[in-house]
């Protein structure tokens, strides 16, 4: 029968516990592990203070001390020891916890907590003080080694794209760290930390989307889950750099947080580009990738930077969260946003502003903050205080263009609401502030602008500062961010496909001349092209990847702009019409790029197939509607008419959506106002004040064009537009009519005139060998002309299209405006000019090789002139219009009628509107006979009677106010349609300023009376 081993007692438990854990040993003897290092004099020590030469808690410190301080060949550096030591004691603590007897487990778990306890601290001690333990030659590596143990630590959590791979990680103990960071004062682990933290911000630093983010973005969010890490991530004196050259590159290169930010696929400058390239590995050569392998990359890349945006808003909320650390994030993201505000120019210097990269990864992160008040009925904008945006010490937004208010009417507003600076307690000014908030929750609109609100503005100008709840500064802070990073973005990609659109035309016209006459000039041009279209179409397709293929980022940024619009037309009394009758200075004051940037949103989400899916529209069609056509509450007539933009996507046709369909056609102020609105602004936007004002509104009528085309065939809306045109006869209606006869005028005009100098130069380069002999650069110069025209004549031909055809549809129900004194001979002879145009003797000078090409329709055209014809003859119920058909001595020939009847019998045209055609044309011919013969009648006309401005017979003589000058009121009028003053003195004026000139008017009809009673007798 076998001995039985003898029990070991608990001291010699503990001695050989301590000896695995610490590898050293107190006793001489050859061990087989090199690693344990024999403490010579220290237990010559123990022996001579009498005691046992067994390892114990007591000896525990001293051991490690002349473990450390030692120099001994074969042994581990101070920190892997350490880590080590931890690791060999949470190894022992497993093994402890299967013994039976339960005080010798007890005794032994204690003697290990100490253990592990003792490894954290002088770890503790050798990163603070690497100078502790001058025997041992530091690493030459400037990381902290920290590092890879929390690398280690977040590696299980990093999988997937973006991550790194975890071989080679170094294995963290289990609880290492977290004893590490938990149980310590701030001074002992502030600097450690930096380190950390700066080493963190170097490994992402230049790395793409496609690079490692993944693992140092964990480890990074590890480090400020623990209270002192927060805490010294905040003072870290790269938290916010400073220094006099700063700006919102500094920021994002050398901050802490910059570089995590800067991960992006999108393009940056060479200077600061980060790698691996997306824009190379994903997307060259894409035309020739198969669609599944461009899917693929999209889908990648668009999990990578949701990856991102997801672990950088965690940072951002577990330092808000955290009440000691609030503040410093709220002033770093205030810093960010002002030292970038220059991004909002339309040239952006890439060396002093942060990369759109870093704005969009931003703006996906805000947007992420603000969720909980976004939700279906916005119950939190009652947070949002208007105010915040003259008192806000945070963010330098005083300077941006108002809504409407000059900066000197604001500075006077703000002046008039605080005449006096006080001093007041800060508890005072918060209770000021609860009732500011209170107040505007429950007021209407209309009150909100009056005093007695106002009375309780908590001012920056007191001894304690404006509080704002988080709600409120979250708000203003992402739409800062949004209008410097997504909305800046969008608008750099469309300049970008517009570039890529312009080295295409130049491409192809460059490889047209080769094949006339080949030099190798033009080669190397073509290859430069070539070469920088493809760089262009990689960069197209980063900003795709990124946002365009992202549905719930711009899920996101609507539903943040759908709070935006609904808050503030809480400034204004909310949904309802109409407009107060003054702008209260609340919503005037507010900044223009708010409404712009939601405009611009909806634009490009309309463009992109189901990215308006779920999306509550109604709000902003309510506030479109009410804004578009009131410049004393939207005064930049450009931004009123992106209004209009928006519609224009929305339509039916071009959303190809139901869901828009029921905006025109089921909503109760679209109904109401939208063709008012429109036929308001169409007449607004003649005048928009810019020195580009007159080509401008040719693009925005485009717009609104369209839209009424869509909305005549909508019954609502025709009744509605039908009721508009009786009731504003002589306002609005006849200036929208006015205005539209111009624009077609000048359109068709310019276009026909066009057509000759185009066949001239077709016909110069069809002459191929006198072609040839031309110098190479004249030949690209003309080349460039010849193309030039083609699009002028191919955008004006289309405009001019679109006017005549809402002449001939709206002239077939509402006839009395185009019959009004003031407006029939205009419009007859805007008709008879395009009649001798289509049909006259220089018809054959139009003649084109594919006039489709240039959306010239002649015959269309002609169909439709004769249908305003026809349309306007049947209205006439005072017979005016024959007359004033034949008053126009420039374009009337009764030739043309016959012409015209017989290119509509030739083309099928409906037998019966030729018939009232002709019989217009006889009526005409009537009028123009009896016309002649009254002149003759009359004789010689006094000066007096005869108009100054058209040398006819005044019929309704009036006095112009200021220059005193007698002109015919048919005459005035028109001229005031497109014009409000005197064409005399230029100064102001109205139809109702104008004088009767009673006493002449007797004079003409004596005289005419007279004149008729000689010819009888």
């Amino acid at each position: 029968m076998a001995s039985q081993k003898p029990q070991r007692s608990p001291a010699e438990i503990e001695d050989i516990i301590l000896r695995k854990i610490f590898l050293v040993s107190l006793i001489d003897y050859m061990e087989n592990d090199s690693r344990i290092v024999y403490l010579e004099m220290t237990a010559a020590e123990i022996l001579s203070e009498g005691k046992e030469l067994k390892m114990s808690r007591d000896l525990m410190e001293r051991v490690l001390i002349d473990r450390l301080s030692g120099n001994f060949s074969s042994a581990e550096p101070p920190f892997p020891y350490l880590i080590g030591c931890y690791h060999r004691a949470y190894e022992e603590g497993k093994k402890i916890s299967n013994m039976k007897d339960k005080a010798v487990r007890s005794e032994m778990e204690s003697v290990v907590r100490q253990a592990k306890k003792l490894a954290v601290s002088y770890c503790r001690i050798h990163l603070g003080n690497s100078d502790m333990f001058p025997n041992w030659e530091m690493s030459k590596s400037s990381v902290s080694p920290l590092l890879p143990l929390v690398f280690s630590e977040v590696s299980s959590s990093v999988d997937g794209f973006g991550g790194g791979s975890s071989s080679g990680v170094v294995n963290c103990p289990p609880g290492f760290l977290e004893e590490f960071f938990r149980d310590s004062d701030f001074d002992s682990l502030d600097l450690i930390l930096k380190q950390l933290y700066e080493d963190l911000r170097g490994s992402v630093l230049k790395v793409s989307a496609l690079g490692n983010f993944q693992q140092p973005l964990r480890a990074l969010l590890f480090l400020i889950s623990f209270p002192i890490g927060a805490k010294s991530l905040v003072n870290h004196p790269w938290w916010i750099p400073k220094g006099a050259y700063l700006n919102g590159r500094v920021i994002e290169m050398t901050s802490i947080l910059g570089p995590f930010y800067h991960v992006s696929a999108l393009p940056d400058h060479t200077i600061f580009k980060s790698q691996p390239d997306v824009g190379q590995q994903c997307f060259s050569e894409a035309s020739t990738r198969r669609p599944a392998d461009l899917l693929s990359s999209f889908t990648t890349i668009k999990t990578v930077m949701n990856n991102l945006y997801e672990g950088l808003a965690e940072v951002l909320l577990s330092l808000l969260k955290n009440a000691e650390t609030r503040e410093n994030v709220l002033e770093y993201l205030g810093e960010v946003i002002n030292k970038n505000s220059s991004r909002a120019h339309l040239q952006v210097d890439p060396i002093s502003c942060a990369s759109s990269g870093m704005f969009v990864n931003l703006s996906a992160v805000m947007l992420r903050l603000c969720e909980p008040f976004l939700d279906a009925n916005l119950t939190k904008r009652d947070k949002i205080d208007p105010k915040y945006v003259f008192n806000s010490t945070r963010l330098e937004l005083r300077g941006l263009t108002a809504l409407h208010a000059s900066s000197e009417e604001v500075a006077e507003w703000l002046g008039d609401e605080n005449p006096v600076k006080t001093e007041v307690s800060r508890q005072q000014n918060d209770r000021e502030h609860r009732l500011l908030q209170s107040q505007e929750a429950t007021s209407s609109g209309s009150n909100v602008s009056g005093p007695s609100l106002l009375q309780n503005k908590p001012m920056s100008s007191c001894s304690g500062k404006a509080k704002y709840t988080f709600i409120c500064e979250c708000f203003f802070m992402t739409t800062r961010v949004l209008n410097l990073g997504l909305l800046k973005a969008f608008s750099d990609f469309k300049h970008l496909v517009q570039d890529i659109s312009r080295c295409e035309d130049t491409l192809s016209t460059f490889k047209a001349m080769q094949g006339q006459s080949p030099s190798p000039q033009l080669d190397l041009d073509i290859a430069r092209l070539e070469k920088e279209i493809e760089l262009y179409s990689q960069e197209k397709l980063c900003y795709e990847a990124q946002i365009l293929r992202d549905g719930e980022l711009l899920q996101r940024s609507l539903s943040f702009y759908r709070l935006m619009v609904v808050w503030l037309v809480g400034l204004v009394g909310g949904f309802k019409m109409p407009l107060p009758s003054t702008c209260p200075m609340e919503f005037a004051c507010m900044p223009e790029h708010f409404v712009e940037d939601a405009m611009e949103l909806l634009i490009f989400a309309s463009r992109i197939p189901k990215a308006l899916d779920g999306v509550i529209l109604d709000d902003f069609m309510n506030f479109i509607i009410m804004f578009m056509a009131s410049p004393d509450f939207v005064r930049n007539p450009y931004l009123r008419a992106k209004m209009v933009e928006v519609l224009n996507c929305w339509m039916p046709r071009r959303s190809g959506s139901s869901v828009t369909s029921t905006l025109f056609e089921g909503h109760q102020l679209s109904l109401e106002y939208l063709v008012r609105n429109l036929l308001k602004l169409y007449v607004d936007i003649e005048f928009t004040g810019s020195h580009t004002q007159f080509y401008d509104k040719f693009n925005i009528r485009h717009n609104i064009a369209e839209l009424l085309e869509y909305l005549w065939q909508v019954p609502s809306h025709r009744n509605a537009w039908r009721q508009i045109a009786k009731e504003e006869e002589k306002g609005v209606y006849l200036n929208f009519l006015n205005f539209l006869i111009n624009d077609s005028i000048f359109l068709l005009d310019e276009s026909l005139n066009k057509i000759p100098e185009l066949k001239e130069l077709e016909a110069e380069m069809s002459n191929t060998a006198e072609w040839e002999r031309r110098p190479a650069q004249e030949r690209q110069e003309r080349t460039r002309l010849f193309h030039s025209q083609e699009n002028i004549i191919r955008i004006d031909m289309k405009l001019a299209n679109e006017d005549v055809t809402m002449l001939a549809f709206t002239s077939e129900q509402i006839t009395a405006p185009f019959l009004l004194p003031e407006m029939v001979e205009r419009v007859a002879s805007m008709l008879n000019y395009f009649l001798l145009q289509l049909v006259g003797p220089q018809r054959k000078s139009l003649s084109l090789k594919d006039p489709e090409k240039y959306e010239f329709r002649p015959k269309q055209l002609l169909k439709q002139i004769v249908n305003i014809y026809v349309h306007l003859a049947r209205g006439d119920k005072e017979n005016i219009f024959p007359a004033a058909i034949t008053r126009d001595g420039r374009s009337y020939n009764e030739q043309l009628f016959s012409a015209a009847a017989d290119v509509l019998r030739r083309i099928g045209e409906d037998g019966r509107f030729i018939q009232e055609f002709i019989e217009l044309g006889a009526k005409a011919k009537l009028a123009a006979s009896e016309a002649m013969d009254a002149e003759t009648a009359l004789g010689e006309i006094p000066d007096e009677f005869l108009d100054p401005i058209q040398y006819t017979l005044m019929k309704d003589p009036v006095i112009l106010p200021s220059s005193r000058i007698t002109v015919d009121r048919p005459v005035i009028q028109r001229h005031l349609l497109s014009d409000t003053t005197d064409p005399f003195n230029r100064s102001h004026l109205t139809s109702d300023m104008l004088i009767p000139d009673i006493e002449l008017k007797a004079k003409i009809e004596q005289f005419i009376r007279s004149q008729e009673l000689k010819r009888h007798a």
